[in-house]
């Protein structure tokens, strides 16, 4: 049995999007109760308050995926919270590790519902546009899972080696899933991702998946595989055709000031899971572990602070003062809001897609065209600024302009367990990782293990 339990949420949207003004559906749906569209639409709010919990987005995964790297501590004064990942001191029964498996599968679920529904079909563009939506849902599920709880596909020359469980109907109890291969799970993500792009015709909005944040999505996948070609190619249609803006270097402030970043069409969101002044998760909420109004305690490791030059406007997200054990602090200010309108978690931008353009594109052999892309990104980030880099230094200077862009938003632990880097320069205890340790494979939760025998535990754990 996969340990997926159902998360009873509200529905979280952005106050302007009628998509989700009805409570979504929180119970495991069989496929077979979505008799019309309508059902087909409760299931996939369902999904997407899943996307908003605590065990995801809401706080989990963007919180761990810096602090198991080198850009996030937690604060010598602190609530208590995030201590295990900010010093590798947790088990294999880690509440929140398995949280994050646990609402990974609760979400796949009920994306699976939908997929595999037979609804009475009132309008197709809209049913196909919302399963469209769920397979998306699932493959970023996967994603998120196999870059987590296996090492990157890159690891074996077939990607042969163990990843995660592939389970796509509806949840059966009784079930016991062994862990499909690496490879097995990225073709599956990336089926799953042609599908969405086909299937979705509609614009919905930041709040949902687009076919292009599809596109977006897949072009990292391929990174991730090593499919440069396929990256690149990706990457470049969602920067010409998707119609979303790179975000420029006067509303860069103002972007992640404002809670519901969709109010900034057009611009740098390709897809975010919403966050509204009636729903959000209170003090459990993302932002809350930032704000020095909230409990403060996540701040920015001395080692990325630095990396920013004066003239980066990206350092005024982080803002230098003291806490209490901490003199300096450097607080992070990209998440401020604690009360009221909550700030959306940004997914997809298309930042990131740049940056996956010009590592592609260095990876192809055109560096050139890498220089472009790269470029063009820190032009509205320093303005004056340009990389002249050749070789390995260009590299570099792209995994360099990656950490700096997308610091805070659980991007780091992954990039760096992708390119089989150590970790160094940690503010705690371990200050290096090895990327050959076994801590750099996050655990099968001890839950799973006992309930399922044909799970395999991770090396060490």
């Amino acid at each position: 049995m996969l340990i997926a339990g159902m998360i009873s949420l509200g529905t979280f949207t952005s106050c302007k999007d009628e998509f989700l003004d009805e409570s979504p559906s929180t119970s495991n749906n069989a496929e077979e109760a979505l008799l019309t569209d309508n059902d087909v639409l409760s299931a996939i709010r369902g999904a997407y308050a899943g996307l908003a919990s605590e065990n995801l987005y809401g706080t989990f995964l963007p919180i761990m995926g810096d602090m198991l790297a080198d850009n996030l501590y937690v604060a010598t004064s602190n609530s208590g919270y995030f201590g295990g990942f900010s010093s590798y001191n947790f088990l294999n029964n880690n509440a929140d590790i398995t949280g994050i498996w646990s609402g990974a599968y609760d979400v796949i679920n009920r994306t699976n519902s939908i997929i595999n529904s037979t609804p009475t079909i009132t309008d197709e563009a809209d049913v196909n546009q919302y399963k469209g939506e769920a397979y998306a849902i699932r493959a970023l599920m996967y994603f998120e899972l196999v870059r987590h709880f296996a090492r990157p596909y890159n690891e074996t020359a077939d990607a042969s080696h163990l990843g995660v469980p592939l389970v796509l109907t509806a949840y059966d109890y009784n079930a016991l899933p062994a862990r499909s291969t690496v490879a097995q799970v990225y073709t599956q993500i990336l089926s799953d991702l042609d599908k969405a792009y086909t299937m979705m015709t509609l614009e919905p909005g930041a709040t949902r998946f687009s076919k292009y944040a599809a596109r977006a999505l897949a072009a990292e996948v391929n990174l991730y595989k090593g499919d440069n070609a396929l990256a690149l190619q990706y990457a470049e249609e969602v920067i010409t055709d998707s119609g979303v803006e790179l975000l420029p270097y006067e509303s860069v402030l103002e972007y992640w000031a404002e809670t519901d970043a969709a109010k900034l069409s057009g611009l740098e969101s390709l897809f975010e899971v919403s966050a509204t002044q009636t729903e959000n998760l209170g003090v459990d909420e993302l932002g809350y572990y930032f704000s020095q109004e909230g409990y403060g305690q996540n701040l920015a490791t001395p080692s990325l602070y630095n990396t920013y030059s004066d003239t980066d406007i990206r350092k005024q997200l982080i803002t230098v003062g003291t806490r209490r054990g901490d003199n300096p602090a450097y607080i992070v200010t990209k998440y401020a809001a604690v009360s009221g309108d909550i700030d959306d978690k940004v997914i997809i931008r298309i930042s990131e897609v740049y940056l996956i353009a010009a590592e592609a594109a260095y990876r192809t052999g055109n560096e050139p065209l890498a220089l472009t892309y790269l470029n063009t990104l820190v032009t509205e980030r320093e303005p004056g600024k340009e990389y002249t880099s050749t070789g390995q230094q260009l590299l570099d200077d792209i995994i360099l302009e990656r950490r700096k862009e997308l610091a805070f938003e659980g991007d780091r632990f992954a990039t760096l367990n992708r390119l089989k880097l150590d970790i160094t320069d940690r503010r705690r205890n371990p200050t290096t990782v090895p990327y050959s340790s076994d801590i750099r494979v996050l655990p099968i939760p001890r839950t799973e293990i006992t309930a399922n025998p044909n799970i395999v535990q991770n090396t060490g754990w």
